[in-house]
């Protein structure tokens, strides 16, 4: 049996947890809107058409915000049309996914949603094929109490308190040529500047997102950070990462050690942020918002015909299915995130419902947890506090994509009254024994250990199995004279809480 140890210390501390860093997303793209979060008719709907079964499990997964309304869809998207009387919002194509859009949920829809799952609206800004004065548009209309044309509007529109909207994303993937209307950094650096400043001379205390590589292997990246943010440093406080992970090629070892490659784009990024303010004299730093992060199966989706030539409204695209290996890199990545919460302030899972998502519903019928459902929403419920150090010593193995990597992670979060470490065993075949010594974290006692596993890596939640993957208590867990002892299973993710 492999055996890893790992040392915490309450007085190693990262960061505080970051409540944004549990953040999500909803694109009009699939049936995340439509049929996802509304579907009036439903047996759940409410009066606005939102289904309250996906409520209570959005509730339960713990996002704290909610980045809207995309994504690609935002850079065709004229914020204009989802406002006022639903019978006459136009239908308009959405070229980025290929699809009808009929606006029926639009910014104050959503926004009374947000209300009902207890999550901020973090707005994206059309970029792409718009400019500064519909963003500044939108946000007079979303933001000021009244007495202008476009707050007053709102107040018409049947919403008489503003939304309060504080982060907004500057566009979305400017970088990639599927974006419509994308743009070389320096176009692009100028453009985010620009609206950034108009932005913070309505409101100040806005906090910005520019758009940074839309991932870590495209061949701009690091320099297109470096440019956008020579222009746009002095007006924006985050920098944007985005990242997908699948196995390639039936490489479970190299998926399972993707957490590596998103330490490495954090670094870089963070890097490359600070060699700007260095140069530029600035005492400011430039903080990441990873509002794009998850498993997704691009290459599958490629292949298949979801996008053809027909135009329909919220066609099934990305409909992905996740295995226990996959809630596995889920909870790695989130560790992750929570070991950068010094510069990692805030994160969004893509996407929230259907979409490559831990939520999947049938139209007229269940809404269910997919496996990477788990290891967020406990996450979320148990981190609090803040984010220490954690020192593993552990038997590594080669991986193809990645370099070494170390059989076992971990990270751990300690507050006033309670602790919680999070566990993920990379080994593919054997159990691991773990001891962690939480000497210096003062626990006594096993609150509860959770571990996410299955004899079969590859066994999935479905429609007709809706609870085949869920977490189990791990009764192999012992707290004694400061030293807690762990089973972990092979291609397992696992969280305990201690008093």
């Amino acid at each position: 049996m492999p055996r890893a140890h790992v040392i915490l210390d309450k007085q190693a501390v990262i960061a505080p947890v970051r409540r944004r860093t549990f953040g999500s997303f909803v694109e009009h793209l699939g049936r995340c809107v439509y049929t996802g979060i509304y579907e009036p008719g439903h047996p759940s709907a409410n009066d606005d058409g939102f289904r309250m079964d996906v409520v209570e499990l959005v509730r339960e997964l713990g996002t704290r915000t909610i980045r809207y309304p995309g994504g690609n869809f935002v850079s065709g998207f004229r914020w204009e049309d989802s406002v006022g009387p639903r019978e006459k919002r136009p239908v308009r194509r959405d070229l980025a996914w290929h699809s009808l859009e009929s606006n029926q949920v639009g910014l104050d829809e959503f926004a009374r949603w947000l209300g009902l799952t207890d999550s901020e609206m973090m707005v994206a800004v059309n970029l792409g094929t718009r400019g500064i004065l519909p963003a500044l548009d939108l946000l007079e209309y979303a933001n000021h109490p009244s007495g202008t044309a476009l707050s007053d509007l709102r107040v018409a529109n049947g919403t008489p308190e503003p939304h309060n909207i504080r982060m907004w994303c500057l566009g979305n993937e400017m970088d990639g040529p599927w974006q419509t209307g994308y743009m070389t950094a320096d176009d692009y650096g100028k453009l985010a500047a620009r609206t950034a400043g108009a932005m913070k001379m309505a409101d100040k205390d806005l906090e910005l997102v520019v758009c940074g590589s839309s991932n870590s292997g495209m061949p701009t990246f690091g320099d297109w950070e470096r440019t956008v943010l020579e222009h746009a440093y002095d007006h924006v406080d985050y920098v944007s990462c985005h990242a997908y992970y699948q196995e390639h090629d039936g490489d479970l070892g190299s998926f399972l050690a993707s957490a590596i490659d998103m330490d490495y784009f954090i670094d870089t990024v963070v890097a490359t942020a600070d060699h700007v303010g260095y140069k530029k004299r600035s005492s400011k730093k430039i903080n990441i918002s990873f509002d794009e992060w998850n498993v997704w199966y691009q290459k599958e989706h490629e292949a298949s015909d979801e996008v053809n030539d027909e135009w329909r409204h919220a066609p099934r695209q990305l409909e992905d299915v996740y295995s226990v290996a996959d809630a596995v890199v889920v909870g790695n990545l989130l560790m992750t995130l929570l070991k950068h919460s010094d510069r990692v302030t805030s994160a969004s899972l893509a996407q929230l419902v259907n979409v490559i998502a831990p939520i999947m519903t049938e139209p007229g019928g269940p809404a269910w947890r997919q496996t990477i459902f788990h290891p967020f929403s406990i996450t979320s419920r148990l981190a609090a506090g803040e984010v220490i150090r954690a020192v593993v010593e552990a038997p590594t193995y080669a991986t193809a994509r990645h370099g070494e990597a170390s059989v076992v992670d971990a990270t751990a979060t300690v507050d006033e009254d309670r602790a919680a470490v999070f566990l993920v065993n990379r080994e593919l075949t054997e159990t691991t024994q773990v001891t962690v010594d939480v000497r210096g974290l003062g626990s006594s006692r096993i609150l509860e250990a959770l571990t996410l596993a299955d004899k079969d890596a590859y066994a999935k939640n479905t429609l007709t199995e809706q609870n085949r993957v869920t977490p189990h208590p791990n009764a192999s867990a012992t707290l004694s004279d400061g030293l807690l002892s762990i089973e972990l299973p092979p291609v397992s993710w696992t969280a305990i809480s201690l008093g």
